[in-house]
């Protein structure tokens, strides 16, 4: 009978215990329509249309980017540190997870004490090999709550992982196009010297058979020198690029040399999905979501702590004068006790933290949003840039093809005496800015295509969040804990 009046009781904690958390929904953001700046150009992606799971830079087809790529899981620092601190995490789901098991402890110890009787010392030996095994009952769900915020925080902690990664990795590809790019404006100045270097000589010729001023000659020095400075400048920025890349593949920049390839590739044509889509993409959108989940479980262990804490104690162990009989099973001890404590006044530090906990909570809820807002916000730039970049690439294009029938025309002109090499100055000029806008154009637009894979998370999917067994740590004994199913 007195099991049958402690049941009730018991189911009526536990169900106390389950109202203690709210219940978690994940908080509402706003539904965006199609991106805008998609034209008829771009579709919605079907299923074979996915980005590639991990390795999205294969997409450009370049084999030294890939191996480049490769080489930043392997020796980034930033990359290792983000990696332990999910390790971090990891540990804090078993630590928090073990406060569903007793305490288990011993303290062997032994006595010596002096006593007078009857006149004389004497003296009393005692030997205790005592232990302790101490329980708290989660009764109103704290253990349950503080495991479940440690899932959410590692989980959290796994994307912002997964972000590092993309975020380095989609940095690598930016520099090594970026490169690229300037390696495509150096073949164009170093092919402009080469033919500026050709018009010095015959505008020389001309000088000295009295056909052209010594003003034509200084113009013709003065545009090879010109070229040849800028060639010069490009190499600063190249050089600067090749340091940022050798210090993401995690190596000295000193050790570190990129070839010298003109950029070649047009962007690749990307999916792009839906909206909705992206919630599910982005590691940043995850690990912001995760956050909130971790904060809510945070309120429900704040409103637990205006419960008793009930403890079961155990002790027994083996005590007696005589070592030759310590471990006696006839030395033997025990004793079992619980005890409840509850706190009367606190002059309202629950009810702060009650407060703080809810604080957290719509913190955590107004970053995700803001995070939310921030993806579709990138996406729809970037977008924007290669639709837009496409179409001034084909106006650049036509730019360059007059600018090169003009300076063919002006040649002839000049060779026959009807202009002056003023006109071939200007004419060359033009068509240099030219084809450097060419080719910084090609750059922008494969550094938007890489920004698009990154905004789009690369492949990446929230399937891909550790659970259960990817939320264990091992400890120095080698064993795994478990944490409970959600």
């Amino acid at each position: 009978m007195k099991r049958l009046h402690a049941l009730p009781l018991l189911l009526s904690m536990l169900a106390l215990a389950a109202c203690l958390e709210p219940k978690y929904v994940r908080p509402k953001t706003p539904e965006p329509a199609p991106y805008k700046e998609r034209d008829a150009h771009w579709k919605p992606a079907q299923p074979s249309d996915a980005l590639p799971r991990g390795n999205w830079w294969e997409l450009f087809g370049d084999a030294r980017l890939n191996r480049l790529e490769a080489q930043v899981l392997a020796g980034n620092q930033s990359l290792q540190e983000a990696e332990a601190q999910f390790r971090q995490s990891r540990a804090a789901v078993s630590s928090a997870f073990t406060g569903f098991f007793p305490t288990v402890t011993a303290n062997p110890a032994a006595t010596r004490s002096r006593y007078y009787s009857g006149g004389s010392y004497g003296y009393n030996t005692l030997y205790d090999l005592p232990g302790t095994a101490s329980w708290e009952p989660d009764f109103w769900g704290q253990v349950r709550l503080s495991v479940k915020s440690a899932q959410g925080s590692a989980q959290a902690s796994a994307a912002a992982l997964e972000n590092a990664k993309l975020s380095l990795q989609s940095q690598l590809a930016a520099d090594y196009f970026s490169i690229e790019a300037i390696d495509t404006q150096e073949a164009v100045l170093s092919s402009a010297t080469v033919e500026y270097e050709s018009n010095l000589q015959l505008t020389t010729n001309r000088y000295n058979a009295g056909v052209a001023s010594q003003a034509d000659v200084a113009q013709a020095e003065s545009q090879l020198d010109s070229a040849r400075a800028q060639a010069t400048d490009l190499l600063v920025s190249r050089s600067q690029l090749e340091h940022a890349i050798a210090v993401l593949t995690g190596v000295s920049p000193s050790s570190f040399t990129l070839d010298a390839i003109p950029l070649a590739a047009a962007p690749p044509e990307l999916p792009t999905g839906l909206p909705s889509q992206l919630l599910e993409r982005r590691p940043d959108i995850a690990a912001a979501e995760r956050q909130v989940f971790s904060a809510n479980a945070g309120i429900g262990i704040a409103r637990a702590a205006y419960f008793p804490v009930i403890s079961i104690v155990a002790m027994g162990g083996l005590e007696s004068g005589d070592v030759g009989n310590w471990l006696d099973w006839s030395s033997r001890f025990f004793s079992l006790g619980a005890s409840a404590a509850e706190t009367l006044v606190d002059f309202g530090k629950r009810g702060a933290q009650r407060k703080q906990a809810w604080a957290v909570y719509d913190a955590a809820v107004a970053d995700y949003r803001q995070t939310v807002l921030t993806a579709f916000q990138q996406v729809e730039d970037d977008l924007a840039a290669l639709r837009l970049l496409a179409v001034e690439a084909g106006q650049q294009d036509a730019a360059l093809k007059a600018a090169q029938d003009s300076l063919r025309l002006t040649l002839e002109q000049y060779t026959s005496g009807v202009v002056s090499y003023l006109n071939v100055v200007q004419a060359q000029n033009i068509e240099l800015a030219s084809e450097n806008a060419t080719a910084q154009i090609l750059g922008r637009r494969m550094s938007s295509a890489v920004n698009l894979l990154r905004d789009l998370g690369g492949g990446w999917n929230t399937s891909q969040l550790p659970t259960g067994s990817g939320l264990r740590a091992t400890f120095p004994s080698g064993s795994r804990v478990q944490p409970p199913a959600r």
